[in-house]
């Protein structure tokens, strides 16, 4: 991002790119309203009221679109800054023109990735968890994603470092007290309550890291992987599941040999089902390849649905078996074929499509399981996850410390730990990184 540009008036189209009914641009700065009144040549209207506006090309009277503009005067605007919106029709050449116009005007530049909302961080309009929960909403494809993305917006996830940092910061001062003024009569046990503050505040954040990643997983898709030997059918219970041909049938063992990957909405949950090679002893190197990219697969998915020949059944093979756990639905395919009654796994037919709906549900109730968006707010980024476990570093040498000045300096690195999530220190190398997943205009 140009840090030397930051006080000039940027611009940029707000709405998404391409031919559309009505686009929407958007100026921010302190020449907002000298830009508007330039290509309006009229005053800029009162704040917050939806006026019409002819715009004109500037120094010609070549007319660029009828429109309406909202003017949003500073500080009660996104970024803090005064803002022109300006929505005009959303043809290609409308656009075009409207961007050279506001273009060449002094001290008026194109917008860079994400820099409207860095400015309205810079203005403490909201923390850096609350900005990474709008690019969440914005990125957002499904329910669930979205009503994550929502609440880290509205600043609840925030709110529990806030609280946290706020913690630490009172007992830092109460130790940095017992230094200062040791000869005084302080109260009796002052550094024993802090003591055991300290160690509710670890504990807190202990239970917050223990949530088996489920905000990483709503935001980046739970990943199911589809496994079992060759011939069980596991392509067709893949192309089953996602109602279209994505994965090649046939009934020539080995015909699968890479993962292929198949994003899905469940019940408001973004998926990726992964369909993987049949895993048996081979000679063959692509083949073997193959095996060894599923087994890799399979460790790493949140979910297994482990696909046996109902022909076979109960034998099951041991490379397969081997992988089977507690994080594993058993799927029998085939039930035309199957010759023993089954009441313990779900049977399925994927020529028939008989069993899919319960095996929905079973899917449906380990993800929901897994990913609950009604519990407290969670982790959503590597990033806060990191802070949170430097946090918890200082907090355990803060208990190890016999020195009350070490213990103080412990303090004062665990809070600083947490004010790298929120933004609360100087986080300027995190910055650009996190504005960057913005698209220009936002």
């Amino acid at each position: 991002m140009d840090t030397q540009n930051v006080k000039n008036t940027i611009f940029a189209l707000a709405s998404g790119s391409g031919k559309s009914g009505i686009a929407v641009f958007r100026i921010s700065g302190p020449s907002a309203q000298t830009a508007y009144q330039i290509l309006s040549k009229k005053p800029t209207p009162k704040p917050r009221q939806v006026t019409k506006a002819r715009l004109y090309r500037p120094m010609s009277d070549e007319v660029l679109d009828d429109g309406l503009v909202i003017y949003f005067a500073a500080p009660a605007s996104f970024t803090g800054e005064d803002v022109i919106e300006l929505h005009i029709h959303g043809g290609m050449a409308v656009i075009a023109g409207l961007s050279e116009a506001l273009n060449s005007i002094n001290d008026v530049r194109l917008a860079d990735a994400g820099e409207f909302t860095r400015r309205a961080f810079d203005n403490g309009k909201f923390d850096l968890t609350a900005a990474e929960g709008l690019a969440d909403l914005i990125n957002a494809e499904t329910l669930a994603q979205k009503r994550q993305a929502q609440r880290q917006l509205r600043g609840e996830l925030g709110a529990i470092y806030k609280e946290w940092r706020s913690r630490l910061i009172k007992a830092t001062a109460l130790f940095e007290a017992e230094i200062d003024f040791s000869d005084e009569d302080l109260p009796p046990g002052l550094i024993e309550e802090v003591s055991c503050e300290v160690l509710d505040i670890n504990d807190e954040i202990i239970r917050h890291l223990d949530d088996k990643n489920q905000g990483e997983i709503v935001r980046n898709g739970f990943h199911i992987a589809i496994i079992g030997p060759p011939n069980a059918g596991k392509s067709s219970v893949l192309n089953r599941l996602s109602n279209r041909e994505a994965a090649i049938v046939s009934e020539k063992a080995g015909t699968t040999r890479d993962v292929i990957e198949v994003r899905l909405e469940l019940d408001g949950y973004p998926i990726i089902l992964a369909d993987t090679a049949g895993l048996r002893e081979v000679d063959d190197e692509i083949e073997s390849e193959g095996i060894r990219r599923a087994e890799e697969r399979a460790t790493k998915a949140d979910l297994k649905l482990a696909v046996f020949d109902g022909a076979s059944w109960p034998e099951m093979d041991r490379k397969t078996q081997t992988l089977v756990d507690d994080d594993t639905v058993v799927l029998i395919n085939k039930s035309d074929l199957l010759k023993h009654k089954e009441n313990s796994y779900p049977v399925v037919s994927s020529i028939t499509g008989q069993g899919f709906e319960n095996l929905l549900n079973i899917l449906k109730t380990e993800v929901f399981k897994r990913c609950d968006v009604s519990a407290s707010p969670a982790l959503t980024r590597t990033r806060h996850r990191t802070a949170l476990m430097e946090c918890r570093t200082y907090l355990e040498r803060f208990q190890a410390a016999s020195e009350t000045e070490l213990k103080a300096e412990d303090l004062r690195m665990a809070a600083r730990a947490l004010g790298q999530i929120t933004g609360q220190v100087n986080v300027e190398e995190v910055l650009d990184v996190i504005f960057g997943e913005f698209c220009i205009g936002k």
